[in-house]
């Protein structure tokens, strides 16, 4: 099948395979094989054999065909200007949480772009429903096997699911997730829990069903749904509370315990800020094993916890370091944690002046309280003319991937400007915070 774009090489790895055969950016992959190929998945397969040739259409217009030895079989090397060499395929859902659906007016184009696409989940790791596949596009994942697949499930109740994703095909969730374990790939799941929607017996049910698909199925994370000030004239949520978060809490528990003296593992694993709501300790380090889903927040803080515990017991490695007072600026959720882990700094270095600042969301609402979704402008607006420190310690996981950019659209560069301050893109492990606080 014909690819609906152009693959237009954006980059060359140094040493690859396509650098050695003289591919350059600007350059068009025509053809593998003599054969066009729809999209990513299939030059990848295409281009897996131990020998196979490549029509490429140079920047000057001239057209070359190039025999590849990959006895090693290694990776092609080049990266695409559209990374899917196809058109994405759009979210036919209307969810009820959607957090798309309730965003502020006037963001960017790209954030009100919503997409429910396989390839992008094997790729980036987004999460995907499954509604919007054909038989074929089933039959096509079974047979590369393309793995691990990120699944929003929500919910496997079918009557359920269609009423939270206001789809009809979103009950044939579990028909498509057997049929994914069945060909051998490898999925996690995620829940996004709406009070008196899909908690309850709802959960359980989705809990049991998920754990029938074991070992296929690797993670389940259940994350609060987010709700933002600009929720209007939309399904009727409300967000969880001290005594409901910790309803929920109870609720999994027996489940992660049964699982992992009968599995191995807990397999189920709650979002951090059920347990901060709900006032309960968040469970140690091995509870979390190999961290499946830290990226959704699930463990984050037993992790980071962890790294600055271990790596305080090599402080004296830290000794040639002189700290420049520092403020941190971090979310609602975040703040207790932040200013534990300075404090245990501070007792072992004295010399390091550190202030933590809780910055509530204003951007959002008061309701969203994570890290990774504080702006610029709430910073610029909540500190400005109140922090005295030259240097301002910012998590990364504030700012756009690859860039230093909020949610916003505010810059990095526009923080240090209004605040007068330079700002450190911290990494949310414990060796990077350390190394902040005391350079």
């Amino acid at each position: 099948m014909k690819q609906k774009t152009k693959a237009v090489v954006k980059f060359v790895m140094p040493d690859s395979i396509a650098c050695d055969a003289g591919i350059e950016p600007g350059d068009i992959i025509e053809s593998v094989n003599g054969k066009s190929f729809r999209d990513i998945l299939d030059f990848k397969f295409l281009t897996s054999d131990e020998f196979y040739t490549v029509e490429v259409t140079k920047t000057d217009g001239s057209t070359e065909e190039i025999e590849i030895y990959n006895d090693c079989f290694e990776a092609f090397g080049a990266e695409f200007e559209n990374p899917l060499i196809d058109k994405p395929m759009l979210c036919k859902n209307k969810c009820i949480f959607c957090f798309m659906d309730q965003l502020p007016p006037n963001v960017r184009p790209t954030m009100l772009f919503k997409d429910d696409d396989v390839r992008l989940s094997f790729l980036q790791g987004n999460y995907v429903t499954l509604t919007n596949l054909s038989e074929d596009d089933i039959e096509r994942i079974c047979s590369l096997r393309i793995s691990p697949i990120n699944v929003s499930v929500h919910v496997t109740d079918p009557d359920r699911r269609v009423m939270m994703l206001a789809n009809p095909n979103a009950a044939n969730l579990m028909k498509v997730m057997r049929r994914f374990a069945d060909a051998g790939i490898v999925m996690n799941g995620q829940i996004v829990l709406c009070p008196g929607i899909n908690d309850g017996d709802y959960l359980k049910k989705t809990i049991t069903d998920l754990k029938t698909l074991y070992p296929a199925i690797r993670s389940v994370s259940i994350v609060p749904v987010g709700l933002s000030k600009y929720r209007k004239n939309l399904f009727e949520l409300r967000g969880f509370d001290q005594s409901s978060a910790s309803d929920v809490v109870s609720l999994v528990e027996p489940y992660q315990k049964e699982f992992k003296r009968t599995l191995g593992t807990s397999l189920v694993y709650l979002a951090d800020e059920f347990y901060i709501q709900a006032n309960l300790p968040i469970p140690p380090y091995e509870h979390y094993e190999e961290f499946p889903q830290i990226e959704n927040g699930v463990g984050l803080i037993a992790a980071m916890r962890d790294e600055i515990d271990e790596e305080l017991k090599y402080i004296e490695e830290y000794s040639h370091l002189s700290p420049s007072p520092k403020t941190v600026a971090t979310s609602v959720i975040a703040h207790e944690f932040i200013s534990e882990c300075v404090a245990k700094i501070k007792k072992l270095r004295p010399d390091a002046d550190v202030r933590v600042e809780k910055i509530e969301n204003g951007f959002f609402g008061d309701k969203i309280t994570v890290t990774g979704l504080l702006c610029g402008s709430d910073i610029i607006n909540q500190l400005k003319g109140k922090i005295t420190t030259e240097y301002l310690m910012l998590s990364e996981s504030m700012f756009k991937a690859d860039c230093d950019v909020f949610l916003d659209d505010t810059t990095l560069e526009e923080v240090e400007d209004a605040l007068g301050v330079k700002v450190i893109k911290t990494p949310n492990t414990g060796c990077g915070f350390i190394n902040a606080i005391l350079s």
